[in-house]
């Protein structure tokens, strides 16, 4: 499609977004810029999510060139007229509802959307994977780009080591998790991630929380967290979460690291084939040592 054919994409809250051209000047959230750069797109600005501060978390950047794309604010100190001085001519966010345009209040998503068209794609408990996945691969074809040809075939390799390595005789307990502090910890709820999901789906063995409030995660004490003996834990790396040297002063925090293979998750991945591959093959391979040493 020429650039000056006009240019529509119907989004994940259902609504149609609509310019003259196709859009070359794109800021996104920056889990959706780090997935549209691995798709060939080099966003013009990025924001942060009411987490993140007055820089980019790293955590969330993917292979974005975070030294030279302008990162425009996060939260509260995030205006419309930030993102509007960079000369957008799209924003991509994120929705985990289906409605609620993530990162953005919903006055400044109101007020974007005055001036520019926007898009959602949706992450949340909805959607597979796979579906979170090519949803992204739509918005980036209608721009004009794709992933390379082999991250297909890739990922397809990456899946069956999944697979492989979680169909043994022994099947490690994985749990994913975001560390609070030294007193509290958010156990995630598996159904509720995609990624989580797909790994069920592959083979992996992943803990459930105890039923209760929380519909993503459940926030327990680390006595709870080691009471159900991980060999795996996926640890949340993003900004917002405490690190490991912030837990030895809990002695069931120091349980479980003795006990488990540690390995970075970040809930807030790119959603692309190479992304995907990457994560897959670190869960295979961490997967394949702890049942070796079980």
């Amino acid at each position: 499609m020429d650039r000056s054919t006009p240019w529509e994409f119907s989004d994940d809250r259902g609504r149609l977004a609509v310019a003259g051209e196709r859009p070359y000047r794109i800021v996104a959230y920056i889990q959706a810029g780090a997935t549209l750069w691995d798709h060939g797109i080099r966003p013009v600005g990025l924001f942060g999510s009411p987490h993140d501060g007055a820089a980019p978390d790293p955590a969330k950047s993917g292979e974005l060139p975070l030294g030279e794309i302008d990162y425009l604010g996060a939260g509260d100190a995030l205006h419309p007229d930030a993102l509007l001085a960079a000369e957008p001519d799209l924003v991509v966010a994120v929705t985990y509802d289906g409605e609620q345009v993530y990162g953005l209040e919903q006055k400044t998503a109101l007020e974007l959307e005055a001036h520019v068209p926007l898009a959602t794609v949706a992450v949340g408990p909805g959607r597979s994977l796979a579906e979170v996945r090519a949803r992204f691969a739509a918005l980036a074809g209608s721009l004009g780009r794709g992933e390379p040809l082999g991250a297909a075939r890739e990922l397809d390799a990456a899946e069956d080591a999944l697979r492989q390595a979680a169909g043994g005789a022994v099947r490690p307990r994985v749990l994913a998790l975001s560390p609070a502090g030294p007193e509290r910890v958010h156990l995630a709820r598996p159904g509720s991630w995609p990624e989580l999901r797909a790994l069920a789906e592959h083979g992996v063995g992943l803990l459930e929380p105890a039923a209760g409030a929380g519909l993503n995660w459940s926030t327990v004490g680390w006595a709870d967290a080691a009471a159900m003996a991980p060999d795996v834990v996926l640890m949340d790396v993003r900004g917002n979460a405490a690190r490991p040297g912030e837990l030895r002063t809990d002695e069931h925090w120091r349980a479980i690291e003795a006990r488990a293979r540690l390995l970075p998750w970040n809930p807030e991945a790119p959603c692309s084939r190479r992304a995907h591959t990457r994560f897959f093959t670190l869960v295979a391979e961490t997967v394949r040592e702890a049942a070796a040493r079980a």
